[in-house]
């Protein structure tokens, strides 16, 4: 009995022994390795924009700027967050007939078109409602042609110029809607109002 037992003890520990190194050092590397492979590498680091050498952000990821004067605000802004929280990621769960939902879509389309100087009837559904994620970092072509006299305004670009910006960034998103990378339309604006 106490052989049998040894024996079974020493065969579960070359198991564990086995699976360890396969499933924590053998499958690591081999993911890292394919990482490396042309072509992936720079989605397997997370597709990070870098601007004048830094790292500023990721393309897959949407993060609303927040101005330094909200009175004078440059940036184009993203989808909101569910969970009031960029750090975290999450839906709300709740469903459209939701009245904290109801109530916090009305709250977003309000302060929109009074930061945007439009009816609250002119502010998209993108603009007030969440992405499953709640970093979405493309907006609808509708949504930053709303944010444009805003943007125009605080850079000193003029409306022509920011809306071709809008335009060089926008991109068949998803299954091919149209869509404009937040990230990267602000890096431009921002490269184009330094000149």
């Amino acid at each position: 009995m106490i052989k049998n037992l040894v024996k079974q003890t020493g065969a579960g520990l070359r198991v564990l022994l086995v699976f360890t190194v396969l499933l924590g050092v053998v499958y690591p590397l081999g993911v890292w390795a394919v990482s490396r492979i042309p072509g992936l590498h720079d989605n397997a680091e997370g597709a990070l924009v870098t601007a004048n050498g830094q790292v500023v952000g990721s393309s897959l990821i949407g993060i609303d700027p927040v101005p330094a004067d909200p009175a004078r605000d440059p940036y184009f802004h993203t989808r909101p967050s569910a969970t009031g929280d960029p750090s975290v990621s999450g839906g709300s769960n709740k469903g459209g007939f939701n009245p904290d939902l109801v109530a916090a879509v009305e709250e977003r389309k309000a302060a929109i078109a009074q930061r945007e100087g439009v009816s609250p009837d002119a502010v998209p559904t993108d603009a007030v409602t969440a992405s499953g994620s709640g970093l979405d970092p493309t907006i609808s072509v509708a949504y930053a042609d709303l944010q444009v006299p805003r943007v125009a305004r605080n850079t000193g670009l003029t409306e022509d110029r920011v809306r071709q910006l809008v335009e060089a960034n926008t991109t068949g998103h998803g299954i091919g809607v149209p869509g404009v990378n937040v990230l990267e339309l602000n890096l431009a604006v921002q490269s184009a109002g330094a000149h």
